[in-house]
């Protein structure tokens, strides 16, 4: 019955992993099914973190199932402006790492939009070739697509009409922002690219876009729900007879039939679920949840909450109460507290809150209120930074330390001299030379400043120093953003930190996020390392962070932050300067629209909220 309301096929699946084996899969039959025909089979591929699990499962099936691409040639959707082929963040470089280098296929037989050109003719005829030789291979036969914020698929950024071919454009603010830390800042992202047009995406005979983390949920929505509009170019998507989107839970979680699901079809009415629509109905009537009336729930097509008995009055009551009992300014419990209604147990007190941040600014940015109450209320807390973090430090960072220090070494003694190699990299970083900050010294040094300024930001939270534990996992320090590879040492180093604080109380974010991020592959080290060996933990409580907040039916725990405490919060949010997108604006702003929606439901109004959602052992 949803599809009354999705517009194009949608599977869902319970990771990416999964979603990823049957992609990989129907493309490796593709290739062997035209091999046995005598035929070649023609790729239209994507770049960006979200086909690396295709990619990775791809390699896998060559290498141990004997999967050829020796017939196989690939056309990629786009490339950025003005790019070497060797740039770090070039699609042709990419490529490479990510599938070709890992395979037999032929690089003849590869073909990535070329973006270089001085002249607006030339660039004109080598998107036109690049059109012909797409013709001259027989056309493609599987598309795979990422999406966007903005809801572009290739770089096909909003307002590109349907009939659209490969050409040069302009990228949006959006996409830029996005590509920031890529590039170490927005201000060295490309501004404009070369892209496969939506006219020639829509040719291809089968198109899988592919959506990972609670990020894509909202555009993925659009794009399969609403009218095609050009404002959201995958919504084209909807006139095509063979394409599918292909979902984790959380990209498919904005979806009607997920998160309304009673509009749909009959279900079975659990607490939560009721809790979810009434107050879903106090929003569309405008009206706060004890305000609501039988007229209200039927209107809003959830009749049969009241049909068998029950009354709206009695329904706002316990939805009310609900709600009510989630805020609680005792993160850690109420010492001495009934704690039958409360989200947090009164025992043991003090506990021991082990707060796990991906990236060491993660925890400070998305619940540094909640740390500050929790320290105050005497607890144990240990921040646990799991990477170095140094992929978001800009250049300009490292640049002035170095050249501090070099102040400091003309003016000093001896013992104040610098390692040469260091001031090699001036020249280097001045010029925005990508590949000099991926160095490991440049590395290493942004290490050291990110540290820095956490340790500072955590002062004014009030967590010592000593409180604060930087693991450095190599997973991090050895790759880059969509290069990240696990090791056996990762998972060793988190289990021998949890074995060794053993909590009773932790914090993680990453349950909802891309998998491939560092948020979601750090959540799932410390899941595995939860459920290897019991620990003593009460509660796990996940927060988010670069992804979409929780939304008021998904909170368990809502900690009322005052004005008083919020200065505090942007106090320490300030003294973390060096990161490239940490966007402490938004992150404020975020903890006042959640106390905003909690005044809409008719609760108590406070200036901001901290909010968390319970994890149970069983559910990692």
């Amino acid at each position: 019955m949803h599809d009354r309301y999705e517009k194009i096929p949608v599977q869902v699946y319970p990771e990416a992993s999964e979603a990823a084996r049957r992609v990989a899969a129907e493309i490796a039959d593709l290739i062997q099914s035209r091999e046995d025909e005598g035929r070649g089979a023609v790729l239209g591929l994507a770049t960006g973190s979200t086909p690396i699990p295709v990619y990775r499962e791809l390699i896998r099936l060559h290498r141990e199932e004997g999967l050829s691409f020796a017939n196989v040639t690939t056309f990629n959707l786009d490339e950025y402006s003005g790019l070497d082929a060797d740039h770090p963040e070039s699609y042709t470089r990419f490529m490479q790492e990510q599938l070709f280098d890992h395979v037999d296929i032929k690089p003849s037989h590869t073909n990535i939009p070329n973006a270089t050109g001085s002249s607006t003719e030339e660039k004109e005829r080598r998107c036109a070739e690049y059109e012909q030789k797409i013709r001259e291979a027989g056309g493609i036969d599987i598309q795979l697509l990422g999406i966007g914020r903005s809801g572009h698929i290739g770089f096909n950024e909003p307002g590109s009409p349907v009939t659209s071919s490969t050409r040069v454009v302009t990228l949006d603010r959006i996409t830029r922002l996005d590509a920031s830390a890529d590039f170490q800042g927005f201000h060295n992202v490309p501004r404009t690219a070369v892209t496969m047009g939506v006219g020639t995406i829509l040719e291809a005979d089968k198109v899988f876009l592919l959506a990972w983390g609670k990020g894509k949920a909202d555009v993925v929505r659009i794009a399969v729900e609403e009218k095609e509009t050009e404002a959201v170019t995958a919504s084209f998507l909807q006139r095509h007879d063979n394409a599918e989107f292909v979902l984790d839970e959380a990209a498919a979680g904005d979806l009607t039939r997920i998160r309304y699901p009673w509009l749909v079809d009959s279900i079975v009415w659990t607490p939560r679920m009721q809790q979810r629509a009434i107050s879903w109905a106090s929003g569309k009537t405008e009206k706060p949840i004890l305000k609501l009336v039988d007229d209200d729930y039927n209107e809003s097509g959830l009749g049969e909450l009241i049909a068998e008995g029950e009354n709206s009055y009695s329904l706002n009551i316990a939805t009310f109460n609900d709600y009510q009992n989630t805020v609680t300014g005792w993160p850690g419990g109420k010492p001495g507290a009934n704690d039958e209604t409360r989200p947090e147990k009164s025992d043991p007190q003090p506990k021991h809150a082990v707060i796990f941040s991906a990236e060491p600014q993660d925890a400070l940015v998305s619940m540094g209120a909640t740390i500050n109450r929790l320290k105050e209320q005497g607890h144990l807390v240990t921040l646990v930074a799991l990477t170095s973090g140094n992929l978001r430090v800009r250049d300009q960072e490292a640049l002035k330390l170095i050249r501090c220090l070099q102040t400091v070494e003309q003016s000093k003694s001896p013992e104040w001299q610098i390692p040469p190699h260091l001031g090699e990299h001036v020249g280097s970083l001045a010029e925005g030379d990508a590949e000099a900050a991926l160095n490991p010294d440049i590395r290493h040094l942004k290490s050291v400043i990110l540290r820095a300024e956490v340790v500072d930001s955590a002062s004014a939270l009030g967590i010592s120093e000593s409180s604060l534990k930087f693991l450095g996992l190599p997973f991090y320090d050895s790759g880059r953003f969509r290069q990240f590879h696990v090791t056996e040492d990762d998972h060793e180093q988190v289990a021998s930190v949890l074995e060794e604080l053993n909590p009773n109380l932790v914090f993680l974010a990453g349950s909802v996020a891309d998998p491939m991020s560092p948020q979601g592959i750090t959540f799932q080290l410390v899941a595995k390392a939860i459920t290897s060996f019991p620990i003593t933990t009460d509660h796990i409580w996940t927060y988010r962070h670069r992804e979409e907040m929780l939304k008021p039916y998904e909170i368990d725990m809502a900690v009322p932050i005052s004005p008083v405490q919020h200065e505090l919060k942007a106090n320490a949010l300030q003294r973390l300067r060096a990161v490239v997108d940490l966007r402490n604006d938004e992150a404020l702003g975020e903890d006042r629209a959640v106390a905003r929606a909690y005044d809409k439901l008719g609760l108590a109004e406070y200036e901001a909220m901290e909010v968390f959602q319970r994890l149970e052992v069983a559910e990692l």
